[in-house]
């Protein structure tokens, strides 16, 4: 039988590549990509994680703010990264809207991607400027049909959750608002703040301290409980729109390809962060649950989100393309 010493040399090389490699990992500093404008709650908990995460890696790891594209921009860079755990994304719960909405994106959404961990569950809020004169998600339906479409909704840009769950509550509550799409939910609640818009839906940890301030009213919460950080507002469901769920989600992603020893390594000490006491307790007393968890874990949570995500688009008509 004829040997191969040249090619047995190289296979064996590139066998012990994957584990070699990991096992030094990092040994440079990683990118955070965050597809969304800074001051937003993906830019806070990305920038908390990544302050945190730097000290048991060893190396720094840096945040790259990438808005834009209803953050396709931004997710299209990791997956377009060399396959070695040095770029890396926060992403939201768009990756999950993103195939319902656009007719062609530039990554496949499951393929292209390594899930990390699940990040953190965000209860959101609808909150209003305060010259509205309503106090209740009842009052803001019957303005709405008494004024169709001069009502105005933010949003983190078009296709984000909080556009949809602006378009599910028109559908739902069969009334007409006009969508106003930003580069980040940190800008559009800037404009709400403002006046300029009517209201949006946002997350409880950068709605809460203008609503205490008085600059916000907060009418409901998105999911199909109350939030432990403000109990005593109704959620939008028990509020008369009946199954409406606007609740989202944050979490890590690598490059598809990326050896399992360090997708394994980020899970795992990214998990420690979100389950210590001082994150969670923190997170927690301002509408952000921390969950933590396996790369499996994460990946059959967005499989099972995209599906849900698609029924909301397909109810709504939205459409960014």
């Amino acid at each position: 039988m004829r040997q191969y010493p040249l090619l047995a040399a190289f296979l064996a090389s590139t066998f012990w590549f994957g584990p070699a490699h990991a096992q030094n990992y990092p040994s440079k500093p990683i990118r955070m990509v965050v597809p969304s404008a800074a001051g937003g709650i993906l830019d806070t908990v990305a920038r908390t994680v990544a302050g945190k995460l730097s000290e048991p890696l060893g190396q720094q790891v840096i945040i790259d703010n990438r808005p834009g594209a209803g953050s396709t921009i931004g997710s299209d860079i990791v997956a377009k990264s060399a396959p070695d755990g040095y770029t890396i994304a926060m992403i939201a719960t768009s990756h999950a809207i993103n195939p319902s909405v656009y007719s062609k994106l530039p990554y496949d959404t499951l393929k292209d991607f390594a899930p990390i961990t699940h990040g953190v569950n965000l209860t959101n809020a609808l909150v209003v400027h305060p010259s509205l004169p309503i106090n209740n998600v009842k009052e803001l339906i019957a303005l709405a049909k008494a004024q169709p479409g001069k009502l105005t909704f933010g949003s983190a840009g078009n296709g984000q959750s909080n556009h949809l769950s602006g378009e599910l509550l028109k559908v739902m509550a069969g009334i007409d608002m006009t969508h106003v799409p930003y580069k980040g939910s940190a800008p559009a609640l800037t404009d709400v703040l403002a006046g300029n818009i009517s209201m949006m839906f946002v997350d409880i940890l950068s709605a809460l301290p203008h609503v205490k301030a008085g600059k916000l009213r907060l009418l409901a919460v998105t999911g199909f409980k109350r939030s432990a950080a403000v109990p005593e507002y109704p959620t939008v469901d028990e509020s008369g729109v009946q199954g409406f769920n606007g609740n989202s989600w944050l979490g890590l992603v690598g490059r598809a390809g990326t050896p399992k020893e360090i997708i394994a390594k980020l899970s795992a000490e990214t998990t420690k962060i979100l389950q210590s006491p001082e994150v969670r307790e923190r997170f927690l007393a301002q509408g952000v649950e921390t969950v933590g968890g396996t790369p499996e874990q994460y990946q059959a949570f967005i499989e099972a989100e995209i599906p849900r995500w698609a029924r909301a688009a397909k109810a709504s008509g939205a459409k960014v393309d």
